[in-house]
């Protein structure tokens, strides 16, 4: 039970007190400041006066928010209420100054949370569109505003409030690969496990077969029966709405680091932007546990950190940012450039049309030549090392397959939660393949054993999933072999370009898009008005670093493409 105190009594850490290993009770005054009253003069010009009968919802669970309120009287209480209508106080607002709002509110999200009104209440209402126009406009107490939504997210994260109860086996493929997009998508959410007495009671309740699970019980009260990633989406409310009829400045496909950049620096510009992505902000890099050597982070920071910070500032200066939407095609020979989508589950497609489209979809995980790899997936092979897979593995044994910087963090990470990592490389060492702060800081930790020349031979599986990793020939202790439930693979990748099939682009013979044909406009593809950059691209630097580079110079080429096209159209009219 949440411990919560009327806002601004002086009292610290109420909200958070539950949180586990939280810093946020160290900044509740972050999270809830209180406008005075020249600040709220300064806002009133961005919204519209409303008011609220005592026992009137401003705003409700799962209802799709109408933007962020800046109270003039009265007090608001604010409850968190899960799909099984259990309800918990969060914080309750009183008085002039304070202003209700999380960061979803910068798109119009649903809402996570039910806001009651205690007593007839007035406020300022900002819509969406105008409070990103307030963030920008007023950049001190838009700084102070955009902190306080994005604490007020992690809170809420922390707690699981406003999200669905995800109910079933822990090491259930499906179960990990709802919650893992989930956390990729910074939505709160909780576990319960089949083996819980409330669980036992849910699974009787609904009538749940073992193939059922998980089951997902969402805030309005709807159950998803082994859900795909699509569905989830679309019972939350994530699942945008586009009108088909509207053209875009720059369609950017892919959300990694190269595809966020890129909107950032266009949208910022005044350019109409949509990213497409079929699962979440960050990309490769946002499963990174921590990049350690991007500039500006002295002490690191997580790939997803990283992700959602760029993802924020996109959504700030008014990117549109459309997840899970799979592209499925691209059709190059209709101007302007028509891009086909779908949801993998069929549960909707559509179009988007752009006059310009930005190639930034970055690779897939490369899956290695081991026989029997499918039957595993999500049964004990990961890809990447994030919260989720660490919580799986904790206090056990695991084996990492890799030698480049991805496997680097995730050794790192692991070897905190792990009881011992070991890890298999083709090679003698990491020195041509790793960065070299990494290799020292995997060298002193004494939980990691690294076997060079090894490699993978067989896998093997009980009822609960893998068991054993079986080697192509025995180390020299003898071994053949690893009593472990947890593989990551960290493999390389592939260039995710086979959408491309239906358009002209052309690529290497690895799959990766070609660019620089035109040499005053070197990411532009040999398809006018459609250009590559990060690690889809042929011939590109695969750092964050250069990533992010590629999204602002490909912006520079895109206005150029424009206003070429807009002086071709004024000359056609003359």
């Amino acid at each position: 039970m949440l411990a919560a105190t009327r806002d601004g009594e002086g009292q610290s850490g109420d909200v958070v007190a539950d949180a586990p290993f939280s810093n946020l009770s160290t900044r509740r005054h972050q999270m809830f400041p209180r406008l005075t009253s020249a600040e709220i003069d300064r806002v009133r010009r961005f919204g519209d006066l409303h008011h609220w009968h005592a026992g009137e919802y401003l705003f409700r669970t799962g209802h799709m928010g109408p933007g962020m309120f800046v109270m003039l009287s009265g007090s608001v209480r604010i409850t968190q209420r899960d799909g099984l209508g259990r309800e918990n106080l969060v914080v309750e607002h009183e008085g002039a100054g304070q202003f209700l709002a999380e960061v979803g509110q910068l798109s119009g999200k649903p809402a996570l949370v039910d806001g009651l009104a205690m007593e007839p209440v007035s406020a300022v209402l900002i819509t969406p569109e105008r409070l990103r126009a307030l963030i920008v406009a007023e950049a001190e107490l838009g700084e102070r505003i955009m902190r306080a939504l994005i604490l007020r997210r992690v809170s809420l994260i922390e707690k699981g409030a406003g999200g669905p109860i995800l109910l079933g086996k822990s090491y259930d493929a499906r179960l990990v690969a709802l919650q893992s997009f989930l956390s990729r998508n910074g939505h709160p959410h909780s576990v319960i496990n089949e083996r819980d007495e409330t669980a036992l009671g849910l699974i009787e309740q609904f009538g749940a077969q073992p193939e059922d699970l998980p089951l997902v019980i969402c805030p309005d009260g709807r159950v998803l029966r082994r859900p795909s990633d699509p569905e989830l989406a679309s019972c939350l409310g994530l699942l945008p709405d586009l009108d088909e009829r509207h053209v875009y400045d720059v369609a950017i496909v892919g959300a990694g680091p190269a595809g966020l950049a890129t909107a950032v620096y266009a949208a910022s510009e005044g350019l109409s932007v949509i990213v497409l992505d079929s699962r979440a902000p960050g990309g490769q890099a946002g499963a990174s546990s921590r990049i350690e050597n991007y500039l500006g982070f002295p002490t690191g920071i997580s790939g997803q950190a990283l992700a959602g910070r760029a993802f924020v500032q996109a959504q700030k200066f008014g990117a549109h940012v459309a997840i899970p939407l799979k592209v499925k095609a691209l059709h190059c020979s209709e101007r302007p450039h028509r891009l086909e989508l779908t949801c993998n589950a069929g549960i909707r497609t559509g179009n988007v049309r752009a006059q310009s489209v930005v190639i930034a979809s970055g690779a897939v995980y490369r899956r290695p030549a081991i026989e029997g790899l499918d039957r595993f997936d999500g049964r004990g092979i990961y890809y990447w090392a994030s919260p989720v897979e660490a919580k799986l593995c904790k206090q056990q044994e695991v084996v990492v397959v890799g030698g480049g910087n991805s496997a680097g963090q995730g050794i790192v990470y692991l070897a905190s939660h792990c009881a011992h990592i070991h890890v298999l490389i083709r090679r003698s060492g990491f020195e041509s393949t790793m960065s070299r702060y990494l290799i020292d800081r995997i060298r002193s930790l004494p939980n990691v054993t690294v076997h060079p020349h090894t490699e993978i031979g067989w896998l093997d599986a009980d009822e609960s999933g893998l068991s054993t990793i079986g080697l192509k020939s025995p180390l020299p202790s003898g071994e053949d072999r690893f009593e472990s439930r947890h593989l990551f693979l960290f493999t390389g990748a592939e260039p995710n370009t086979g959408w491309l099939r239906t358009c002209g682009v052309q690529l290497d013979a690895k799959g990766f898009v070609l660019t620089g044909a035109d040499s005053a406009c070197d990411l532009v593809t040999s398809v006018e008005g459609v250009y590559a950059i990060g690690d889809a691209r042929a011939g590109s630097t695969k750092r964050v670093a250069a990533a992010v580079g590629e999204g602002a110079a490909v912006v520079a080429q895109i206005h150029q493409m424009l206003a070429t096209q807009k002086g071709e159209a004024v000359a056609l009219g003359a």
